[in-house]
């Protein structure tokens, strides 16, 4: 068995085999030299590679070759950011040592569908981001010849066409044109990226136990599974509130203990949408509305809605756990057989 540190970067590699007998042999690779690498792989090796922009495609290109290939969280692996000694071959030497002991934090890879399907979510959030930001100028444009008028305006296309028929000066007719132009070539983009993101999502597990609870829709089923992966890596709904960044910040001093406001750890575009859904969710849930109703009313709505999503967090922890899906959801009936 050798324990295998790579640094890796974008056209270079640099390799540090580590054996039992604490031998140690270091390379350099150029990335179109991969084949060659890989070549030279045993079947026991184990091979640790930090998270990078391709370290998922260095990764799925190792996994049949070697025992195991894990992908280092480098957020947490801060013996490597923070070493004194800051070169390639010191960097997978310390990985590779770190990984003969058993000491490195793994980041979770998802599978290629999930992986693709998160990078659309977040370029659609990114387009829709930069939509909003352009309806903004227009109402501000607007706004500045005394029209008055609402962002949701120019959401429609006849909204969009109503802005540019406003009168306004030359050069801000040019330049609403330009926008107006703009927002319509994103919500092409947007509608398209939609389409897929439907259709594509419906090949995930668990796209039909999340879509039978009242509140998921389809785009949102699809962006919430790219996130969670594979729910079998939670031991239970306590760790997924963790993942997704919705349990409280902790400090303790002596035998005062407080808990702050939520970490936001993970995915934000996972917790937008996940409270996006409780919004819509506790208006069909009875059992959702009483327990946002009784939070609300000690600790006003903003906590309200963070620990309701949380429990709806927990709903969609057990359905994936237990393949639910729901026939009834606001009365929590499970569909048999």
């Amino acid at each position: 068995m050798r324990y295998i540190g790579v640094d890796l970067h974008k056209s270079t590699f640099y390799v540090c085999s580590l054996d039992l007998k604490d031998n140690r042999k270091y390379r350099q690779y150029r990335m179109e030299d991969l084949e060659e690498f890989i070549a030279g792989l045993q079947s026991e090796d184990l091979v640790a590679v930090e998270s990078t922009g391709n370290a998922r495609y260095f990764a799925e290109q190792l996994r049949s070759h070697v025992k195991e290939v894990k992908v280092v969280n480098p957020s947490q692996f801060k013996v490597i950011k923070n070493s004194i000694k800051k070169t390639d071959k010191h960097d997978a030497e310390l990985l590779a040592l770190f990984l003969s002991r058993g000491m490195l934090p793994e980041i979770r890879v998802p599978e290629a569908l999930q992986a693709q399907l998160k990078s659309l979510a977040q370029t659609r959030d990114k387009l829709v981001k930069l939509r909003t930001t352009l309806k903004n100028k227009i109402h501000n444009i607007l706004n500045g010849h005394g029209i008055v008028s609402k962002r949701e305006d120019f959401t429609s296309e006849k909204g969009l066409s109503r802005a540019l028929s406003y009168p306004v000066s030359e050069l801000a007719k040019i330049e609403m044109q330009v926008i107006v132009e703009q927002i319509r070539h994103l919500n092409q983009g947007i509608a398209k990226l939609d389409d897929q993101l439907r259709e594509k999502g419906k090949k995930l597990k668990g796209f039909k136990n999340l879509t039978s609870i009242k509140g998921i829709g389809e785009k949102s089923a699809t962006i919430l599974l790219s996130v969670i992966g594979n729910i079998e890596d939670f031991e239970d709904e306590k760790k997924l509130s963790a993942y997704f960044g919705m349990v409280p910040r902790v400090s303790s001093s002596n035998q005062t203990v407080h808990q702050g406001r939520i970490t936001k750890h993970g995915s934000k575009l996972g917790r937008t949408t996940l409270v996006q859904c409780c919004l819509i969710a506790k208006r069909y849930s009875p059992y959702l509305a009483k327990f946002y109703n009784n939070i609300k009313q000690r600790k006003g709505s903003g906590k309200a809605i963070i620990a309701t999503a949380r429990k709806l967090l927990t709903i969609i922890f057990y359905t994936l756990k237990n393949n639910w899906i729901f026939e009834d959801f606001p009365n929590f009936v499970i569909q048999q057989g």
